[in-house]
């Protein structure tokens, strides 16, 4: 009996291992892998897409047609020289980055900070190409665009986006917890802040007001995303707590602007930075806590991407690229069941 316990047991690991891709048009005869991330964003040079996410150095993905993934290095070897100048708790782990294509460069926008720290920077990076194989291919580090110092500032830097306005000028919003959501002006280099400075309050939760400055405290709100559609900018935002598996609580939450400086209003016409947001996107049972997202338009599509907490993976983070369409309203819809049929998969080299 425990020999057939036991293969019995390996043949439901390998049967639950099977990539669903066959529901996209993809065969299922061989095992595979999800792409086991956090923080995801994308972009896409030439006929391949591209994906980078938290994690030693900023770990990079490539592929074809946005299911089957490879390893395609990391942006950093090791780590920026500058980081454990910033944050003495620095664990290797480079947070929440960006990727932005703009005249012929890319910048890669990253996060240097502790868990529950505001010890932190922004910095960014740059490259010609996202081709590793292309001789161009060399990732430079600018580095630090914005530092968060406890009992200075009430913000965190962290979780940076870059969007470039109607009128040609760049933003980045960024934050988590504290004071909330940030946006500030950026110079037409993308790599350093406008002067004189102009900042703005996109969205945050109620903070107790005697809470330790130095503290994140209950205002869970953080990943701000800025997604041009039509008359509006977009703002998304992931409420809750990530990065605890099965009870991870994280949520995504949205509202508009005809201007990238806000108000963003929610669908009740209440404003983001007074407490406002509606619903995107909420966890299931099969996936308790889902969020950090980005959003693109690839080949006619819009794409939501962000990363999923599967209860029956013991609370793992996994890659989800879920279409959305538009209401009659102009207020994006995704379908929670897609939550289910979208799984990567990972090419072992």
């Amino acid at each position: 009996m425990p020999a057939i316990t036991t293969i019995t047991s390996n043949l439901s690991r390998q049967i639950k291992s099977l990539t669903l891709v066959g529901l996209m048009g993809f065969s299922t005869h061989a095992l595979a892998t999800q792409v086991s991330i956090h923080d995801p964003v994308m972009a896409k040079e030439g006929d391949s897409y591209y994906l980078f996410s938290t994690g030693p150095g900023i770990t990079i993905y490539s592929s074809k047609d946005k299911v089957h993934w490879q390893g395609s290095g990391r942006v950093f070897a090791t780590e920026p020289t500058w980081a454990r100048d910033v944050a003495p708790g620095f664990n290797g782990h480079l947070w929440a980055p960006d990727v932005f294509e703009h005249n012929g460069t890319f910048y890669l926008y990253y996060s240097v900070s502790a868990f529950g720290k505001n010890t932190s920077a922004i910095g960014v990076a740059v490259n010609k190409t996202l081709d590793p194989h292309s001789s161009d291919y060399q990732w430079q580090d600018k580095g630090i665009i914005l530092q968060s110092v406890p009992y200075r500032d009430d913000w965190n830097a962290i979780d940076p986006n870059i969007i470039i306005d109607e009128k040609g000028t760049p933003w980045m919003s960024f934050g988590s917890f504290w004071g909330g959501m940030k946006l500030v002006k950026m110079n037409e280099d993308l790599i350093s802040i406008a002067e004189p400075q102009e900042w703005h309050t996109l969205a945050k939760l109620d903070r107790p007001a005697f809470e330790d400055d130095a503290e994140p405290g209950p205002a869970q709100i953080e990943a701000p995303f800025i997604f041009k559609k039509g008359d509006y900018y977009y703002l998304t935002v992931s409420y809750g707590l990530c990065c605890r598996g099965d009870d991870s609580t994280y949520r995504m939450a949205i509202g508009r602007s005809t201007s990238v400086t806000g108000p963003y209003l929610d669908k009740t016409g209440k404003d983001m930075a007074k407490g406002g947001g509606s619903e995107l996107l909420n966890g299931t049972k099969a996936w308790p806590g889902l969020g950090h997202n980005s959003m693109y338009e690839f080949d006619g599509t819009d794409y939501l991407v962000f990363h999923a907490y599967e209860s029956a993976d013991n609370g793992l983070q996994k890659l989800k690229m879920i279409p959305m369409t538009w209401d009659k309203d102009g207020w994006p819809v995704v379908d929670p069941t897609t939550l289910d049929t979208y799984q990567s998969v990972l090419i072992e080299k």
